[in-house]
């Protein structure tokens, strides 16, 4: 399984979201420092888990499905976490 699908499988089984997309942009950071210790994802993702929870909090959410992803393959992580219904 990509690094990518297990991401993407984790937050499926965490967050139940409505509607997740993983974009892998580790090419766009070929030669950088930090990409011999992983790769750089976007995540945006919707989910109820997300309803009255502040930014930070919807952060700790998504970080915490993917605790040891980030001990050992993801060197960056970009995050849009938003409830049904935000802009």
């Amino acid at each position: 399984m990509s690094l990518a699908a297990e991401i993407e499988a984790r937050l499926r089984a965490d967050l139940t979201p409505l509607s997740i997309s993983i974009r892998d942009d580790s090419a766009d950071h070929a030669g950088h420092a930090g990409a011999r210790e992983g790769g750089h994802f976007h995540v945006s993702v919707v989910s109820d888990r997300f309803t009255d929870l502040q930014r930070l909090a919807r952060h700790r959410l998504v970080y915490h499905s993917l605790s040891d992803l980030m001990q050992r393959g993801i060197h960056a992580l970009a995050i849009d976490a938003r409830a049904p219904g935000e802009p």
